[in-house]
Formats: C-alpha cells, sequence, structure tokens
C-alpha cells in the first residue's frame, strides 16, 4: 500500500483505531489478525526467498501482531521459530488470544535466547512497538541487542522496538531494522530524528479501516510530495517574458567567500527566477560575473549601494557568505529595513539575528540548520536533534514566518500550518554550499509563486532531489554542491 501523506503521533494513531472501530464494531482481534496478515504480506515481498524467520514475541498487543504473524506463516509452508522475550502468562485480551491459538496450532514457544536467532533468515521484532515508555526496561536492552548482533536481516512490526514512535529519539538502544511495517497511520517518529536509520524502509497497513479521521484530529506532519512542485511552479505561457518570473536580490559573500553567493544565485536561476542579482563585497565580484555571467552582480562597499537593488527586488534573500563583520551587520540590517518585500534569512544572518534578538515578522522564512536554529532559541545543537518537532514550534511561536529546520528530515513549519517533512535527501549533501543552493532555490521558487509556504515546501523538496540526483552519479561521498545546482533544473521540470 502506497505510504499516506499524514503522519501522526502515537497518541492521535490510537484514537484514529479507537474511532475506525467504534465506527464500524470491528473487534480488537480482527484488527490483529489483519496486522498479522499484512506483516507477513509485506515481509515475503521484502524477502521472497526467505523459507525460514523467528519471531520474537513481547509481552504486548506488538507480541501478539508477532504470534498472528507466526502461525500465519507456518500455514503458508514458512518454517518459523517463536522466541518469547516475555512470559506469555503476562499475556491478555487479543494479544493472549493470539498467542492460544499459535499454541493450538502446534507452533511451539521457546523462551528467548540469543542463539536460536541464528535458525532465521529474516529475524522479526515483536517486541514493544508503540508500547515503549520512556528508557526500554533492562530485561529487554540484551534482547534488542541479541537481534542487532545476530547479522540477520531484522523487519519490525509497527515501530523498531526501543525507537521512540514520537520524536524518532533512542533511549539505551533500538532494534536497526531493515524494514518496518506500520499499521493505521504513519508514526512521526518512523520519519524524524533517528526514525529512518532504525526503520529502514517503511511500509503501510491501514487494517482495512477506512472509515474517515474525526475532523478534530489534525496530523502531526505531512510528507512533502512531487505533485507540490507543479503546484508551486505550474506550465509557463507560451508568452511569457523574464519579468513575470521574478526579481530576486542575493545580499552575502563577504570578503574571501564569493562562492556562497554564486552558488544562492545559481540556485536561484536553476529553479526559473526571471532576474538574479547578488550584491557582495566588491573584492568578489570579478569571480562571481566571470564564473556566472547570467548573474547580475553589484559591488557594495557602503550600505547605500543597495538601495536601488533592493528597490528593484520582488524577494531578498540574505546570509550566504555574509559573515559576521560591520559590513555584514549594515546589510542586514539595510534587508531588515526594506518593507513590503518576502526574505529569505540564512546562515551568517540567522546568527546575527540571534545576536540582535530582532522582532518576528510574517513575511520572511527562516532557514536554519540545527547549530543556528540552537543560537536562535539559545540552547545547544544536541538538544534541537532531540527532539526536532518541538524545536520547529518553538522557532515558529519565536520568530513567526515560515521555518526550515535544516537537516536529515528537513521541516518545514509555519503559525496555523501542519508542518511538512521532507524525506529525500541523503548523507552527500553534508557539506558545505549545499544550504547555499537550498537558499536559493528557495528565493527563486518564491519569486515565481509568491506564496512563501509553497515556495519553502517546494524549494526543500527539489533541493533534496538534487542532492539524490547527484549522489546517483557516482555515489554520495564527494558531492559538491555546484553538482546540486545543475541537477535543480531537472527537478523543476518535472
Amino acid at each position: 500500500m502506497a505510504l499516506p501523506i499524514a503522519l501522526y503521533s502515537t497518541a492521535q494513531v490510537r484514537a484514529l483505531d479507537a474511532y475506525a472501530i467504534e465506527q464500524r464494531g470491528i473487534p480488537a482481534y480482527t484488527l490483529m489478525k489483519r496486522a498479522g496478515e499484512g506483516a507477513l504480506r509485506y515481509l515475503r515481498t521484502r524477502w521472497p526467498m526467505a523459507h525460514r524467520i523467528v519471531v520474537v514475541c513481547g509481552a504486548g498487543n506488538n507480541g501478539g501482531d508477532g504470534y498472528v504473524l507466526a502461525r500465519f506463516a507456518q500455514a503458508a509452508g514458512l518454517t518459523v521459530t517463536v522466541l518469547a522475550a516475555a512470559a506469555p502468562q503476562q499475556l491478555t485480551g487479543a494479544a493472549l488470544q493470539a498467542y492460544e491459538d499459535l499454541n493450538a496450532s502446534g507452533v511451539p514457544v521457546s523462551p528467548f535466547a540469543a542463539a536460536q536467532l541464528a535458525a532465521g533468515e529474516v529475524i522479526v521484532d515483536a517486541l514493544l512497538g508503540t508500547g515503549l515508555t520512556g528508557s526500554v526496561r533492562p530485561a529487554l536492552l540484551p534482547v534488542i541487542r541479541a537481534i542487532n548482533a545476530a547479522g540477520r536481516p531484522v523487519f519490525a512490526l509497527d515501530v523498531p522496538s526501543g525507537l521512540d514512535a514520537d520524536a524518532g529519539t533512542v533511549a539505551g538502544d533500538a532494534i536497526h531494522a531493515e524494514a518496518t511495517v506500520t499499521f493505521v497511520g504513519l508514526k512521526t517518529g518512523l520519519f524524524v530524528g533517528d526514525g529512518p536509520e532504525f526503520a529502514g524502509t517503511v511500509f503501510f497497513d491501514d487494517l482495512e479501516l477506512s472509515a474517515a479521521a474525526p475532523p478534530e484530529l489534525v496530523p502531526r506532519l505531512t510528507r512533502i510530495v512531487e505533485a507540490e512542485i507543479p503546484q508551486a511552479l505550474p506550465r509557463r505561457p507560451r508568452s511569457s517574458n523574464k519579468g513575470d518570473f521574478g526579481r530576486v536580490l542575493i545580499v552575502g559573500s563577504g570578503i574571501g567567500m564569493p562562492g556562497a553567493a554564486r552558488l544562492a544565485g545559481e540556485a536561484c536561476l536553476r529553479v526559473g527566477a526571471g532576474l538574479v542579482t547578488v550584491a557582495v563585497a566588491p573584492e568578489n565580484v570579478a569571480s562571481i560575473a566571470a564564473g556566472r555571467p547570467e548573474l547580475i552582480c553589484v559591488g557594495v562597499s557602503a550600505v547605500a549601494a543597495l538601495d536601488e537593488p533592493l528597490e528593484r527586488a520582488d524577494v531578498i534573500a540574505v546570509g550566504p557568505g555574509l559573515g559576521r563583520s560591520a559590513w555584514a551587520r549594515s546589510a542586514l540590517q539595510a534587508v531588515l529595513a526594506t518593507a513590503n518585500k518576502p526574505l529569505v534569512i540564512d546562515a551568517d544572518a540567522l546568527n546575527l539575528l540571534a545576536e540582535a534578538g530582532n522582532a518576528a515578522r510574517s513575511d520572511w522564512i527562516l532557514t536554519p540548520h540545527p547549530g543556528e536554529a540552537g543560537r536562535l532559541l539559545d540552547v545547544s545543537a544536541q538538544e534541537i536533534q532531540r527532539d526536532r518537532l518541538a524545536a520547529l514550534d518553538r522557532l515558529i511561536e519565536r520568530y513567526a514566518g515560515t521555518v526550515v529546520l535544516k537537516g536529515a528530515g528537513t521541516l518545514v513549519g509555519g503559525a496555523g500550518r501542519i508542518p511538512g517533512l521532507c524525506e529525500r535527501g541523503n548523507p552527500g549533501m553534508a557539506t558545505a554550499g549545499t544550504g547555499d543552493v537550498l537558499t536559493g532555490a528557495i528565493a527563486g521558487i518564491l519569486a515565481q509563486c509568491r506564496d512563501p509556504w509553497a515556495a519553502a515546501r517546494a524549494g526543500v523538496l527539489v533541493h533534496a532531489m538534487a542532492g539524490d540526483a547527484a549522489a546517483r552519479g557516482g555515489g554520495e561521498r564527494g558531492v559538491l554542491a555546484s553538482d546540486l545546482t545543475r541537477e535543480l533544473h531537472h527537478c523543476v521540470n518535472l
């Protein structure tokens, strides 16, 4: 089943579950059997040649899902080893019924022993799922570590055991799954923080709960999808001219930093902006103009030189290579004093904002990485990463506008908006200049659609897609920011 766009918290998924059951009167054990059946289907899709599986079951409903899967797998002709990491006597409700039906089918259940993990070609993790509260209990840590050390691919049911299903964080240890099947609704923790690293490929099964969600249940996140690109950048009329697609001014590149503004400016052009001007330290004009003649270059020796470019621009981006000199501070203040023009704020412009404590405004897009976000909120980057969704909420509350919290699983948020999550991108993009490319991409799309929310979401997505395209050519290691700019043109013309 294709992945839905909406992502929910664990509490919300339980509410969805309860709402559907109430609307349709489905017994809990029926849903558990659907979960086990669906999980087996995805397991066989992912590992079609596997004939021996080991299912490790815990004491809750996740364990019940595992017992059902084991019974169906045995009936389908697979060789099944079932290991109980918790005494079956602890089971209640549907999970107990699942265990009893497995027993009645003649499949033995043995206490967990690490040596028996070698009996399977695939290990099924049915230990905890969303049942984790706080840290993993000490008794289960050796089980998780033994599964991770077994040298077999792991298939997790609902959520890899040990992973926080909301924040995507790990307390103690967690299952490193090669694939995960999740039920009823997508959990945010599979897609944020460490979630993608531990969940692997995510499959989804709605357990045939097709009842609409109650109107008060608003998703915690939505996935940013390719359909948003043509919505922000529709087909151009044949009679178009460059003035129809916006004039962007990029203010940055202080002394010794010519590359940043050039990368941002080129990205801006590559996503389709009509005219792009870069205002930089005078020493940088020659190198930028020689390398990318399509950019209009303005040398700024005094802040008054910005007056005319600021007046002409439809969109202003500030920060790439700006630095923190007196020149940089005066340039930023000139930009912030410009009224009624949308802004994109990045890099050292964000650091200067954090120092100055500038007031919030509704017409800007802030694009911090975790370190810059920490400075904006006066906390460490580590605290930002511990709960990126909470950090996004705090940034929006303090600074307003639209916020792009960069990193693995970039988040886009705004006041009154359901935040967006970008699943694309790869570690090869962790290199100098890729943030400048993102700034230019967002500014260029904003100049065309004039919608900060749509521009931020589409810009983040095409930037990540460009990074993936660049990595496909020869691998992630050694990707350059300029490689992304060359791919942007293809990504905005899907």
